[in-house]
């Protein structure tokens, strides 16, 4: 299935038309048309940004252990460090995370995957303008990436800037259409801005695509209530 229409102008669907920028229904019909006419096939590759939602902890030492060899053996291996630099994220040693991914940036002040990591780090402790900025320079120098568009999309939320995070949003889904997450997100939206007809949607959209999502099946059981 190609574009019906490339032109699809989708700000007009999150223009505020209310005051208080509630994020209405039809702006969530709009939104999930979207998803609906874009083809899949014409995504684009996010690159190797380390998303790992079940990983085991307990192969979280063996996996460092694992990378620090890597790092040795190819120092000049930028990747391999950023792993390094997550898996410690994973553990919890945020501190080494970031000394890892600062590394990174010392031999490659532009490899996005470093910015990414940290975005992801600062998001995690709360320091929400430190990762809007580190996602912001993943975006500069890797405009694609639909991950980094939704992680700006999250912090905008958390920040209580609706606006801006469903922008971002609308970003992300133009880039991935169809993933379930992005769609989960715009839901949050909704939800945050009382908006609930609206996210109950847009969660039984984002458990249309993946039943088996978590997060949607437990926010859509809340507003439901």
């Amino acid at each position: 299935m190609s574009v019906t229409n490339p032109e699809v102008n989708l700000k007009a669907a999150v223009k505020n038309k209310n005051k208080d920028d509630r994020f209405t229904l039809l702006q969530a019909l709009t939104m999930i048309l979207l998803t609906l006419v874009i083809s899949i096939g014409g995504w684009y590759a996010a690159g190797k940004y380390f998303f790992w939602t079940n990983l085991d902890m307990k192969r979280v030492k063996a996996q460092i252990e694992f990378l620090q060899k890597k790092v040795e053996a190819e120092p000049k291996n930028l990747e391999h460090r950023v792993s390094l630099g997550y898996t410690y994220f994973l553990k919890g040693d945020n501190d080494t995370a970031v000394k890892e991914l600062n590394q990174v940036l010392a031999i490659n002040k532009k490899y996005p995957a470093a910015y990414y990591n940290l975005g992801l780090i600062f998001e995690d402790e709360g320091r929400l303008d430190e990762a809007l900025e580190m996602f912001q320079k993943t975006i500069e120098l890797s405009p694609k990436d639909y991950k980094a568009h939704m992680q700006k999309g999250i912090v905008y939320r958390k920040l209580k800037m609706y606006k801006e995070s469903v922008e971002s949003l609308e970003k992300a889904n133009k880039l991935m259409p169809g993933r379930a997450n992005i769609i989960y997100e715009i839901g949050r939206v909704a939800e945050d801005q009382g908006d609930i007809k609206s996210a109950v949607l847009i969660y039984k959209e984002a458990l249309g695509y993946d039943p088996l999502f978590k997060e949607a099946a437990e926010a859509l059981k809340r507003v439901e209530k």
